[in-house]
């Protein structure tokens, strides 16, 4: 049963809302923008509606997977287990079997996985994630930065072994996808959202 699940929520992730959505519109947003298939590139060339429907296809699978998960694996069984289906999920958006292994950077469908196995740490990535794109206007560090938390907080819970397993694998998988957003904030060539730089820009002008 744990070895059909985890291949289930790995064949949900690989169902990209991007490019599902983009045959019905007869575009491939991977040609478009940055060449992701995930819901900030999706915004850039689509616009807000096509973008909102691949997050919500993104974060449903995530939280499907994991719902599963929790649901039909036995009660005997390790809980190590639902985060691997959670972990799952996300390597299938990253790597979809149905779209030449070519997906997105997995942000969103994390998202769907720790609102089934782990709400705490949903709240803590969501507050660290609007903290700094308010600070520093750039989404992907934003993103890297925020899944970061999840490791302290792991170590915090009490000892969970596969939670803080999961935690530093989906930190690791995150900083490894983002790694071109990485690599252009050094080069200074990162796009900047200037508009969600709210408390960036207030901080700025006074220490102006």
């Amino acid at each position: 049963m744990t070895a059909a699940l985890l291949l289930i929520a790995y064949l949900l992730g690989s169902l990209s809302g991007s490019l599902l959505l983009g045959k019905l519109r007869g575009v491939d947003i991977r040609t478009l923008g940055s060449g992701n298939a995930g819901g900030t590139n999706a915004l850039r060339t689509q616009g807000f509606g096509f973008a909102l429907g691949t997050v919500v296809v993104d974060v449903g699978k995530g939280a499907l997977a994991a719902w599963l998960a929790v649901r039909f694996l036995p009660a005997a069984a390790d809980p190590a287990w639902m985060y691997g289906c959670g972990l799952a999920a996300v390597s299938g958006h990253v790597w979809p079997v149905f779209h030449g292994f070519r997906g997105g950077k997995g942000a969103a469908t994390l998202v769907g996985v720790l609102a089934v196995v782990w709400p705490a740490g949903l709240l803590a990535v969501l507050g660290a994630w609007l903290l700094s794109l308010t600070l520093t206007g750039y989404v992907g560090l934003s993103t890297v930065l925020a899944v970061l938390v999840l490791v302290p907080m792991a170590l915090m819970g009490g000892g969970d072994a596969g939670r803080l397993v999961f935690a530093a694998s989906a930190a690791l998988l995150l900083l490894y996808t983002h790694r071109a957003n990485l690599a252009r904030l050094r080069a200074g060539t990162e796009p900047r959202a200037e508009r969600a730089r709210v408390l960036g820009r207030l901080l700025f002008r006074r220490g102006a």
